[in-house]
């Protein structure tokens, strides 16, 4: 399910956040490269949204399952995320920025050339942290 860490100490919260954010977003890749539908809305919150660049914006489990599902029937991805950093900012949220290392593959005709930074918005509820919202976009020159 969702990923937890345990708390080890009450003295360095922060750490413990940014383990358990590193955790989810590791789950999230996971996900990704394994183009499932299913696993993916279950890290989001129940009102999370995804931001993709020349997409339209997903708003909840569904529509966030049926965008992926979507992208899954055409794409394959092969993403490693490099965490760039996780700031904690309350006991209820934070953001990740990353940058995914890998090549998406196109179904119908091989890999393409592609480079991304994402933005997580995630939020604590009641089995977590969660994705609240993932942005993402290209960060190669417009064509």
């Amino acid at each position: 399910m969702l990923p937890t860490a345990t708390r080890d100490s009450e003295t360095d919260p922060t750490s413990y956040t940014k383990t358990v954010v590193a955790t989810l977003l590791r789950t999230h890749q996971t996900a990704l490269n394994a183009s499932s539908t299913f696993s993916i809305p279950k890290l989001s919150t129940s009102d999370g949204v995804s931001l993709a660049q020349h997409f339209s914006t997903a708003v909840g489990s569904e529509a966030i399952a049926a965008a992926n599902d979507e992208a899954f029937t055409v794409t394959t991805l092969s993403v490693d995320f490099d965490v760039i950093e996780i700031v904690d900012m309350s006991e209820e949220s934070a953001f990740a920025r990353t940058v995914p290392a890998g090549q998406p593959q196109l179904k119908s005709s091989g890999k393409i050339g592609e480079a991304n930074q994402e933005l997580f918005v995630l939020r604590t509820e009641d089995w977590g942290w969660e994705i609240a919202r993932d942005g993402f976009c290209s960060s190669l020159p417009p064509h």
